[in-house]
């Protein structure tokens, strides 16, 4: 089964007419967005480019933490060199670095009674970091766009919103999703399309929360395959034994759907409480 392919030109239009007129809606006519040096965030730019314009309408922000995301930097200020638009590079490692330094794990645990495990604690604080990493990079976004009179663009596609593999009110705390109803190698697809250069294209996706860390390590399965089985679930409506007819293996499965089923919290508002 090939993924779902798209009609690239239909698609730039649809997505530069969305970011154009939500952005002008708005009373505004910038658009500022964090840069990463990946994939998504450098279609984002693009699209941008196009729908405003002016490149000079378009801020994008170059948020690393540690050295280990130096390539990040060097593909990020390439895309934005070629494209023209305003970037800045503000480092967020002084932030990150000084509240784990007053609260560690084991402080906050101890002032709450709570046990630990030497692997869960090492676990814990990689997801405590990549959090505050991605609500810290957001908060910085919006600062910028309130100085600057624009929205944020956020850079997550419909493969990483429907398996729940982005922060809740970090990356996806966002005014516009441009990418949001194209999978991950729909996405691909319109990069090649829109002249993104190799070098990004072929680059392993992620989120750069640590050292080797990759969005397909995380998941447990390539975006190719997980496309492939979020395309069956979400838009055929198949079943369990429909998806093994077609020769996906009962564990990517099962673990595509709990993801999906695990994360519908982070799709949704937060419930109010009618008075009535």
């Amino acid at each position: 089964m090939e993924n779902p392919a798209i009609n690239c030109e239909r698609v730039k239009r649809v997505l530069v007419e969305f970011i154009r007129k939500r952005i002008e809606n708005s009373g505004f006519q910038r658009a500022v967005l964090g840069l990463s040096g990946g994939l998504d965030s450098t279609v984002v730019a693009y699209l941008a480019v196009e729908a405003l314009g002016d490149p000079h309408n378009v801020y994008a922000l170059i948020l690393p933490y540690k050295s280990y995301q130096s390539e990040n930097v060097k593909h990020a200020r390439l895309i934005a060199r070629k494209l023209g638009i305003n970037s800045q590079i503000i480092r967020i490692d002084p932030m990150i670095e000084e509240y784990f330094r007053k609260f560690s794990y084991r402080r906050i645990s101890h002032s709450a009674i709570l046990g630990s495990e030497g692997s869960q604690v090492k676990a814990l604080e990689y997801l405590r970091r990549g959090n505050k990493m991605a609500r810290e990079r957001m908060s910085i976004l919006y600062d910028w766009a309130l100085v600057l009179r624009g929205l944020v663009l956020g850079t997550s596609n419909k493969t990483e919103l429907s398996m729940g593999y982005f922060t809740k009110y970090g990356d996806g705390g966002v005014d516009l999703e441009p990418l949001g109803d194209l999978y991950k190698t729909q996405v691909r697809q319109l990069a090649k399309y829109l002249g993104v250069p190799q070098s990004i294209i072929r680059r392993r996706p992620s989120a750069g929360l640590w050292p080797g860390q990759t969005d397909e390590g995380e998941l447990g399965i390539n975006y190719e395959e997980l496309d492939k089985i979020l395309y069956c679930i979400l838009e055929k409506k198949h079943s369990i034994k429909k998806l093994l007819t077609l020769g996906f293996s009962i564990e990517n499965v099962e673990r595509v759907k709990n993801f999906v089923k695990n994360s519908k919290h982070k799709r949704r508002l937060p419930p109010v409480a009618k008075i009535g």
